[in-house]
């Protein structure tokens, strides 16, 4: 270990020298491979802080995909279904726990974790290895490595991969600081435990969150605690499924990460499960075929002349009317908000991406409209009374 380590330059070439440091004692890391970056090292501390509150709040091993210091995914190890399996592109691999939840990181939003880095909470074992090795992914912290995850990973990219073993016991000061056009900025850490009795507070008439679900607004809480403001995320099954980061409007992050979350569920339409695939089509193609064939701009892979490159037979459309009847069938996600909702239209488009939980601050002089909407549609609701900015 050491107290420096340099970088080959900050967020852009233009910005050197560059350098992270400790002022008292050492980093509390080690670089096992490769040389990361000022951006690697801010996803590597931010996403580490993730997995490392999912694994305390729910007992699971713990995943994240972060690009550009917020989540794109963040999981826990539950079980997945086949068609979960196919669509993550993962049905071929052995999956020991670690290795799921990482799947599920990576899976909620393939196109945004594309280049991503990766957190673990666990020590990482081959086959989570194995998985990593075969996505485009700039690197990965976690408390430790198997010999043969690591021989894994140190081949990878050339031999250029980032690893990175992270000191599971450093505690950092309780003081963070940083500087900004010259100035220091200084403040307590954010130190708050969430947990389940951040959900008591339930001022809907359905009060109702089995225990399940409970797990889901957590994981979408703590997500939201490490991601660019302002942030709505949605979660289901242990994972998240829409994130939705660094929106000035309330309303335009619950729409993006709505989006996104709709986005996941088409993902597993029958329509798209069965596209008929040219072989050997590269898995990030796929990603970004299916991302247009199931966007209003469906021609952009559809047109005569275009299909012919991915497809071997052209494709029907999948039509506005079928894609809303399939959203419709979706239920019991969970929603957490890093602050309050200001009106009930952010419930209205929850519930379009079937919401049936949801945890935010509350405090709104709106509050009575917003409890009024969730009541409309049977959304229980929990006021957990605290913030979660992140900047």
């Amino acid at each position: 270990m050491t107290n420096e380590l340099e970088l080959k330059y900050g967020c852009n070439p233009n910005q050197k020298p560059a350098r992270i440091f400790m002022k008292e004692g050492e980093l509390p890391i080690e670089v096992l491979n490769g040389r990361p970056g000022y951006i690697n090292l801010l996803d590597a501390f931010n996403s580490w802080q993730l997995v490392k509150e999912l694994k305390e709040a729910t007992g699971l091993p713990a995943a994240a995909s972060f690009k550009h210091v917020s989540p794109a995914g963040a999981a826990v190890a539950t079980e997945m279904s086949d068609t979960l399996k196919s669509i993550y592109f993962v049905d071929d691999l052995p999956l020991s726990p670690l290795a799921t939840a990482y799947a599920r990181a990576r899976g909620a939003d393939r196109m945004s974790s594309y280049g991503d880095f990766i957190a673990l909470s666990d020590i990482c074992d081959e086959e989570t290895a194995r998985l990593i090795n075969r996505e485009v992914s700039d690197g990965v912290i976690a408390p430790g490595y198997t010999p043969e995850a690591l021989e894994i990973l140190r081949n990878k990219r050339k031999g250029t991969y980032n690893v990175i073993r992270m000191n599971p016991s450093y505690i950092p000061s309780p003081i963070e600081r940083k500087d900004v056009f010259g100035i220091t900025f200084e403040q307590g850490r954010n130190e708050l435990k969430i947990d389940e009795s951040l959900l008591k507070d339930r001022s809907t008439r359905n009060k109702e969150i089995p225990v399940d679900a409970q797990r889901d607004l957590l994981i979408a809480l703590i997500t939201l605690k490490y991601t660019q403001s302002n942030s709505v995320c949605y979660a289901k099954d242990g994972q998240a499924i829409g994130i939705g980061a660094g929106q000035q409007s309330r309303i335009h992050c619950t729409r993006l990460a709505g989006n996104k979350a709709d986005i996941w569920y088409l993902r597993q339409h029958p329509k798209v499960m069965n596209l008929p695939w040219k072989d050997k089509i590269r898995r990030a193609d796929r990603d970004n075929t299916i991302d247009i064939y199931i966007s209003e701009d469906y021609m952009d892979v559809l047109a005569d002349g275009i299909w012919e490159q991915f497809f071997t037979e052209k494709p029907q459309i999948l039509t506005r009317e079928e894609k809303r009847a399939w959203l419709d069938t979706q239920s019991g996600v969970a929603l957490g908000s890093d602050a309050f909702f200001p009106f009930g239209d952010n419930i209205e488009r929850a519930h379009k991406s079937g919401v049936s939980y949801i945890a935010q601050p509350g405090g709104s002089v709106r509050d009575d409209h917003v409890i009024d909407t969730c009541d409309k549609y049977g959304i229980a609701m929990a006021f957990t009374g605290i913030r979660l900015f992140h900047h």
